[in-house]
């Protein structure tokens, strides 16, 4: 397994601008030498990432860094400052969930909603939580501006638990889990693939659950990284989609 480098974000960013960049370009050099080169290589993945205009999610002083190799800064929640993923890191969520356009994808950890337009592009329909009200309602607003139509967004603490009333081809948590967390596994269709993230900082590490049937599930470690973890993930609460 190869490792990942994680790119600290950078807390200071008022002295860059966005004045005169030239995104299209941008954008390409970011598929060509950030995402592509960690073997993200599926062509509808590299289409997406070409198309749905990442600075469009990045708040308004930091997207001069849309297209950078760091995490982007988006909001503070209950003292844990979240972040956008690296562009590498993204991509490699995409390539590994494999959507195919008739699957249901669930999303925990919304942010800005850009991986949320990526994967309402690969797939039929996404759900999507945030803890945070003030990080849906600007997800809303961004995906709502580009016409993103096949999904459906909401506010709660799924990280302390999920009601499984649905099952997902694909599921996505976008902030890190101290273990792979048995409720999103049970929500999985048979078939269904898991992306998470647990461990503890410095060294975590992404790894792929893939439900083969109703009792029976394989765990593949894929890189090691390190995010932000979910909120609220020692608490034991549910929350009802």
């Amino acid at each position: 397994m190869r490792p990942f480098p994680a790119m600290p974000y950078i807390e200071n960013l008022s002295h860059m601008t966005a004045t005169n960049l030239n995104y299209d370009q941008a954008r390409y050099n970011m598929v060509e030498q950030q995402v592509r080169p960690w073997d993200v290589l599926d062509p509808r993945v590299l289409k997406v990432i070409s198309r749905i205009p990442r600075e469009h999610f990045a708040p308004a002083p930091h997207k001069a860094l849309a297209y950078m190799d760091t995490r982007i800064p988006l909001a503070e929640f209950n003292g844990i400052a979240y972040t956008m993923m690296n562009p590498n890191v993204e991509g490699r969520v995409l390539q590994h969930l494999d959507i195919g356009e008739d699957d249901t994808v669930l999303e925990i950890g919304t942010g800005s909603g850009y991986l949320t337009a990526c994967l309402a592009a690969l797939g039929r329909h996404v759900d999507s939580v945030d803890i945070n009200p003030a990080m849906t309602e600007m997800a809303e607003e961004n995906l709502a501006s580009l016409g993103v139509r096949n999904i459906n967004l909401s506010t709660g603490d799924a990280a302390k638990g999920w009601d499984q009333k649905r099952f997902y081809d694909a599921i996505a948590l976008t902030g890190s889990m101290p273990t792979i967390p048995e409720c999103f596994k049970q929500s999985l269709k048979v078939g269904g693939r898991l992306f998470v993230i647990t461990g503890n900082a410095p060294a975590m590490t992404a790894q792929l659950v893939t439900r083969l049937d109703k009792n029976d599930f394989t765990v593949q470690p894929l890189f090691e990284t390190s995010i932000e973890r979910l909120s609220g993930t020692a608490e034991a609460e549910r929350f009802i989609f």
